[in-house]
């Protein structure tokens, strides 16, 4: 069975969007948008991006697998559940909470699963990277080790890999897309109108407007 790629699936469910003004998590401007929110309702389509992240890893040591909530507890409980299979062992699929700091904190009693633990973390985008370092950070705070970080599609394999990062980093895919700071963003200089339907156009407006 020819394998799928992941930018296949999230043009299938909805998840790219070009030629917009999109404000990216990050404050940065694109013209192009991966929404993965898209690819979450499709069941299948979503367990099948955790069965890849399974293959993946599958020679690796895994008790746990992490994530950054929102879309990553999706990610994790499809990974961990394909990992189960593969392994024939009960691997669990945990998450992380955002704090009003904007750090990624183990809540739930979750922090006592991953105490002594080999833990994989996952994510479904990244960016700078920012979010997954903080779980990094949870894990080996809470007892755990890490056995390595994935990403279901990294935008900016330039600044975000093992290297920047300080950890074994595994993309599935990368996709890389133009971003700009607000203040030299040539889609603002045009007036092309922000995107609020996805992304941070409305918070960003918002704070300009103010």
């Amino acid at each position: 069975m020819k394998k799928k790629k992941i930018i296949d699936i999230l043009k299938k469910t909805g998840g790219v969007i070009t030629d917009s003004h999109i404000v990216l998590t990050s404050g940065r401007h694109s013209p192009s948008y991966l929404n993965k929110d898209a690819l979450y309702p499709f069941t299948k389509e979503a367990s099948y991006v955790g069965k890849l992240f399974a293959e993946k890893f599958k020679t690796k040591k895994i008790d746990v697998v992490a994530a950054p909530a929102l879309g990553g507890i999706v990610l994790s409980q499809w990974t961990a559940y394909h990992l189960s299979k593969i392994k024939k062992k009960n691997i669990l699929g945990i998450y992380t909470e955002k704090t009003p700091e904007k750090d990624q904190v183990f809540t739930r009693g979750y922090d006592k699963l991953v105490k002594g633990k080999n833990v994989l973390v996952i994510e479904d985008l990244t960016s700078t990277g920012a979010s997954v370092k903080k779980v990094v950070v949870s894990v080996k705070k809470a007892g755990g080790k890490v056995v390595g970080v994935g990403v279901m599609i990294n935008r900016d394999p330039k600044n975000v890999n093992s290297k920047t990062l300080g950890f074994p980093f595994y993309p599935l895919e990368e996709f890389c897309v133009d971003s700009y700071e607000p203040e030299e963003c040539p889609l603002c200089e045009k007036g092309v109108p922000v995107n609020t339907t996805v992304g941070h156009g409305k918070k960003f407006l918002k704070q300009k407007k103010s």
